[in-house]
């Protein structure tokens, strides 16, 4: 089983006529992703890798059936089209975009929710990498060769530490359930804890990986989750040990400001809630197969 995607998925790409949307459209399919449509307003009509071209998300869900969404758009028009999506009836999105403003990611976080609490749509991202099943689904630029199918979650903050994970852990004979991007941004559309529900609700993954990085109050977050409602084995690695205080280092959520941002401490509150924590990026894959034993 898997968490958001499995071979019955049906992806649109928006902004599918753009250069790298192509390009990785074309990797998607080649993977086996069921992408049934493309949204580009103005372009509808058109045809990109055989993928029919619609004018809005609703014209493309209606004739196609699209639960899925890959967006492609550039930072100023993203977080429109990202409620275009949950408006057009799409479950659940990834955004790759970078450098959409923090401004426009608080508009899209209020509007993903109806009153009082009910979600319109699972949305990963901005400014990540995206999420993959493997031998199932790809949505996003992950380089799906590296992904053995099996039963590891992984969940990251960066992209790169995410491949590197699954690499080795292919190296190793181990394999991953799904492995979702959430984002480097201040502001995404989902958590380590939204996940982590996820992974734990699924049966067929026994294993949590977690990648975090300094920044922010998500790793704390996750760890009190993990302490009151996860029952399965939790690993993590958190990048950033020598990262100084005040200076953005990568991502944009990647700047410590509080108490409890900087790795030190984050691992720190990790271990405390029971996780085991790798001590560097070479042993993610190992760490993890030391509690699958």
């Amino acid at each position: 089983m898997s968490i958001y995607l499995d071979r019955d998925s049906k992806v649109v790409v928006q902004g599918i006529t753009g250069k790298m949307a192509r390009f990785h459209t074309k990797d998607m399919l080649n993977y086996g992703t069921n992408v049934v449509a493309g949204v580009v307003p103005g372009k509808g009509g058109e045809k990109v890798e055989g993928v029919p071209v619609f004018n809005t998300v609703k014209e493309a869900v209606e004739a196609t059936g699209a639960n899925s969404s890959l967006i492609f758009v550039p930072p100023p028009a993203a977080a429109d089209s990202i409620m275009e999506a949950a408006d057009g009836g799409i479950r659940f999105a990834v955004c790759i975009t970078d450098g959409i403003p923090a401004q426009d990611m608080i508009r899209v976080k209020r509007y993903m929710y109806r009153y009082p609490r009910e979600r319109r749509m699972v949305l990963t991202g901005p400014n990540c990498a995206g999420t993959i099943s493997p031998g199932k689904a790809l949505l996003g630029i992950m380089p799906g060769h590296i992904f053995l199918e099996g039963n590891v979650g992984i969940i990251g903050r960066s992209g790169t530490l995410g491949y590197e994970a699954a690499d080795q852990l292919k190296a190793l004979g181990i394999g991953v359930s799904t492995s979702v991007g959430i984002g480097g941004d201040p502001i995404n559309g989902s958590s380590f804890r939204d996940i982590l529900e996820e992974f734990e609700k699924d049966p067929e993954t026994d294993v949590i990986c977690m990648i975090g990085e300094i920044g922010g109050p998500q790793e704390a977050e996750a760890a009190d989750y993990i302490k009151q409602h996860v029952k399965k084995p939790v690993v993590a690695y958190v990048a950033g040990l020598t990262a100084p205080k005040g200076r953005t280092m990568g991502h944009a959520g990647a700047i410590i400001s509080a108490f409890g941002e900087s790795a030190s401490e984050k691992v720190e509150i990790l271990t405390a809630a029971g996780v085991t924590v790798a001590e560097n990026p070479a042993v993610i894959g190992e760490t993890i197969a030391s509690v699958m034993k």
